[in-house]
Parts: C-alpha cells; sequence; structure tokens
C-alpha cells in the first residue's frame, strides 16, 4: 500500500537531506560536550557557533541574540514567563489574541493565575487583529503584547510591524510566535520591529525537539534554567547539539530558497484550492485571501463533519480537522470561534497544507479523492 499524500506541512515537516547530511557527523563523531575544553569540545561548540549564525541570518539579527530552545512552546513560555518576571515590578498586563496557538494562550491563562491581568483581542472574519484595537487595550501597566505572525489553522498574517511600532511607543515589549512563518515568508526582526520571535525546527524541515527564540539586545529576561550557565546564562543544560546542527542548516536552506519555495507552495495550494471550488458546491475558504501563508488552505464543507470526512480521505490524504464531532456535541477549533464561522461551515473544516516536495500530481490526485468523498457524503 503506497503512503497517503502528504498535505499536513503546517503539523509537521520531514527533516530535509541537507538538514540530516549535516546532524550526521554530531551523531556519529563529535559526540563531545560543547562546554568541554578539551579536542572532542571544539567540533561540538563549532557546530553550535556555526548554527547560530544560520539562525541568525532567517532572522536578520545578531548571533548572540539567538537563544536555543526545545522547541516553539518553550520559546514562548520562555518569552511571556520570563519577560513577566524580570518586569513585573513595572506592571502586569498583557495583551494577546483570541486565535494564539495554546502555548501561548495556556501560558497567559497560567499568569492570569499567578496575579497577571490578560487582555485577549478579538479578531475579524478573516483572523485579523486590528491595531487599533490593540493601541485601545494598552494600560499604564501593560508590558508585553504577544501576536502570532501567521496563524497554523488558517494561515492569516498579521500585522506585526505596525502592532510593534504602538508598543514601542509606549515601552512595552513585543512578542511574536513565527512557528509557523519562518521559512515560509519573511521573518526579519527589525522589519517585523519585534523585540523577540519564537522558532520552531520541525516547521522549517528541521527535527522535532527544537527551536529558538530570538531576545533583541537590552532586553534582560529572567533565568528560564538555572544550572551551569549554558545560552549565556539564561537556559542551562547541555546543548542539544545533534538538533542544534539541524536547525541551524535549515534555517540557511530556508533563507536561500525562500521565494522560490513560497512560490512553489502558493502554486499547489492554489492548485488546491482552485480545484475544489470548481468542483463543489458550498465550500468556503477561511482567513485572509491576500495576507496569507503560501502554503495554507482551510476549507469548510458546508454541513458535512470533518472527522469523519477526515476518515473518508485519510488512506490516501494527510490532511487535519478544524473541528471534531463527539457524541451529540460538535467541538470547533478556538481559531474558527473566534473568527465567527457559522457552525453549518465550521465543523466541516479541514486544512490543507502544502510543502517544498508537494507535486502537481499530487494535488490532482487528492483532488479526486477529496472531491470523490464529499459527493458520497453528500448523497
Amino acid at each position: 500500500m503506497s503512503q497517503p499524500i502528504y498535505l499536513d506541512y503546517n503539523g509537521t515537516t520531514p527533516h530535509a537531506p541537507e538538514v540530516i547530511a549535516a546532524m550526521r557527523p554530531f551523531l556519529e563523531t563529535h559526540f563531545g560536550n560543547p562546554s568541554s575544553s578539551h579536542w572532542y569540545g571544539t567540533g561540538p561548540r563549532k557546530g553550535v557557533q556555526t548554527a547560530r549564525g544560520q539562525v541568525a541570518g532567517i532572522l536578520g539579527c545578531r548571533a548572540d541574540e539567538v537563544l536555543f530552545t526545545s522547541g516553539g512552546t518553550e520559546s514562548n513560555n520562555q518569552a511571556l514567563k520570563a519577560i513577566a518576571g524580570a518586569r513585573y515590578a513595572q506592571g502586569s498586563h498583557l495583551i494577546t489574541s483570541s486565535i494564539e496557538h495554546p502555548a501561548i494562550l495556556a501560558v497567559c491563562r497560567f499568569m492570569e493565575d499567578h496575579g497577571f491581568a490578560v487582555t485577549i483581542l478579538p479578531v475579524d472574519e478573516d483572523g485579523l487583529v486590528n491595531p487599533a484595537d490593540a493601541a485601545a487595550a494598552i494600560r499604564p501597566d501593560t508590558i508585553m503584547i504577544s501576536i502570532m505572525h501567521a496563524n497554523n489553522e488558517v494561515g492569516t498574517i498579521q500585522p506585526i510591524a505596525e502592532i510593534a511600532a504602538l508598543a514601542r511607543e509606549k515601552g512595552i515589549l513585543m512578542h511574536t510566535d513565527a512557528a509557523q512563518s519562518v521559512g515560509k515568508i519573511p521573518t526579519r526582526v527589525t522589519d517585523l520591529g519585534v523585540d523577540l520571535l519564537s522558532v520552531a525546527g520541525h516547521k522549517l524541515y528541521a527535527p522535532k525537539g527544537i527551536g529558538a527564540l530570538f531576545i533583541r539586545e537590552g532586553v534582560a529576561p529572567e533565568v528560564y534554567c538555572h544550572g551551569a550557565g549554558q545560552e549565556n546564562g539564561r537556559r542551562a543544560g547541555t546543548e542539544n547539539v545533534l538538533e542544534i546542527v539541524g536547525l541551524g542548516k535549515a534555517c540557511e536552506i530556508a533563507a536561500a530558497q525562500l521565494d522560490h519555495n513560497a512560490r512553489h507552495m502558493r502554486e499547489m495550494r492554489d492548485r488546491l484550492e482552485t480545484g475544489l471550488e470548481s468542483a463543489l458546491q458550498e465550500v468556503r475558504i477561511n482567513g485572509h485571501r491576500a495576507k496569507r501563508l503560501p502554503n495554507t488552505c482551510s476549507i469548510s464543507f458546508r454541513g458535512l463533519a470533518a472527522d469523519r470526512l477526515l476518515d473518508a480521505i485519510g488512506g490516501e490524504v494527510a490532511a487535519s480537522a478544524g473541528a471534531a464531532c463527539h457524541a451529540d456535541q460538535v467541538e470547533v477549533s478556538h481559531v474558527l470561534q473566534a473568527m465567527q464561522v457559522p457552525a453549518a461551515w465550521a465543523k466541516g473544516t479541514l486544512r490543507f497544507t502544502t510543502g517544498r516536495a508537494t507535486t502537481a500530481a499530487e494535488i490532482d490526485r487528492a483532488l479526486e479523492v477529496i472531491v470523490a468523498a464529499v459527493k458520497r457524503m453528500r448523497g
């Protein structure tokens, strides 16, 4: 049995061959501790230094502004908790949005339980945050705004630079969760105007379990993990050299091929959307049609149940659902709820995301499978 066509690249990505090649020496030969002063520590230490520069390259920042973490979730946790702890004397109010990843929203709920106040901004029907809402939410005790760069479900790209400018005028730090955008669209921190930015390796063809957090020079968060003082004293623990090297190589490739890859993913995504819209009635695309990640298609099939449709195509197409049915109720994603997508549409929402390796033949076959399944389920 052949493998299903993979259209869930926002969920995770395969390891790029170049990434595997870059990591192999650190799996087979360069096993030393990068903190060691002897010969065995030299190779791993250089590997980490090179990777730090490669990550800095795609973000347009200095190498010493890159902190390696275990992934996007830890980067988000560090950004919020470590900054909040360091700035608690200045204020205890944070601003975020209703469509953030759980790695932000769950942290905010935790912080509310520990004395912080959080304002959650609404979004419009396209999933966009209005900068005016962010400006109106700012209080004298606001210390941070955290708005994701691009949404993982619908792909909508937020006006980060505009919101960051508002924050900077008030002396408020700006963080963005860029887990989905790094490697797909430009993410240079000077253009975005952010003080902190989260990276997740497994979203850009690097391994799972590795990420990074950009921390602008002059921003001084609390130490997140105490110990021997690795990562400039901000995150103790022996470095995950193997995966750090993989992340660095993935960022180098993504930076060099950004325009080409974005164009290809958009062509494949548009081929899928055009095919579905022309072959089926009562379908709608979620998210901003222009301000959207080039690879992301969130599409609703009116009157259908997403999990049932996913089961119907799962043997041949791998995707993800925006809603799940349980007995007599339907659980719609918090993103679709925040966008106020009508229930009849929301409960039938699937997310298809293309990648660098997606081919036109795969899209055409996926169209055949999806269209046939929808027609069959609609009788």
